[in-house]
């Protein structure tokens, strides 16, 4: 963080025991998000997108927020930066299935569309736990979607989440982000330029 001065957040990568073989899982978390239970913050840009959202899936908000606002948020696969989860990402304590529903529930919160979603799933499915757990995650997308619960109301956050979804979806999330990234850097280059009220 003191080489690059426009990371905002960053973690090391989950990874969780095999049950029958001992040997370390990888959670498949993205190079463009920091997971939530190891986050680092730089204090400037936690200050910035306004702390914390008190919903499931406020560990991605912040990431895109943090976008939106010209920063970078990463995560590596290094040895030395890796941590074995004791409950596998999206589990909770009534079971896998119920932790992969409020996943999906989350995603729906945070305003993810359904394509986005579905395509996201189809991923998890091919991932331990096989098919349950990507299933688990759309049908809480959608069991809240047909409940119309509460969604996030930060409309123009939600219009930049979805942009930049589309992009993953029609680049790879790799691609897209990169993009993505070089476009805000003006957004983050126009606040070091211009100076801070008194106050």
């Amino acid at each position: 963080m003191n080489e690059n001065p426009r990371i905002g957040t960053c973690s090391g990568k989950a990874y969780f025991r095999d049950a029958n073989t001992g040997e370390l899982v990888s959670e498949k978390c993205g190079d463009e998000m920091s997971v939530g239970m190891t986050k680092f913050y730089r204090r400037s840009c936690f200050e910035e997108i306004g702390g914390f959202v008190r919903e499931v899936m406020w560990d991605g908000i912040d990431c895109h927020r943090c976008r939106q606002l010209g920063w970078l948020a990463l995560s590596w696969d290094e040895p030395e930066l890796r941590f074995i989860h004791l409950r596998p990402m999206g589990s909770s304590q009534q079971g896998i299935f119920t932790g992969r529903m409020r996943h999906g529930f989350g995603q729906y919160f945070m305003g993810t569309g359904i394509v986005y979603m579905t395509a996201s799933s189809v991923y998890r499915m091919l991932h331990p736990p096989i098919f349950i757990g990507g299933f688990a995650m759309w049908w809480g997308y959608v069991k809240s979607m047909l409940q119309r619960k509460p969604r996030f109301d930060d409309k123009e956050l939600v219009k930049f989440i979805r942009r930049y979804q589309w992009q993953c979806l029609l680049k790879g999330k790799a691609k897209a982000t990169e993009a993505l990234n070089q476009q805000q850097v003006t957004v983050w280059m126009d606040k070091q330029t211009t100076p801070k009220a008194l106050s």
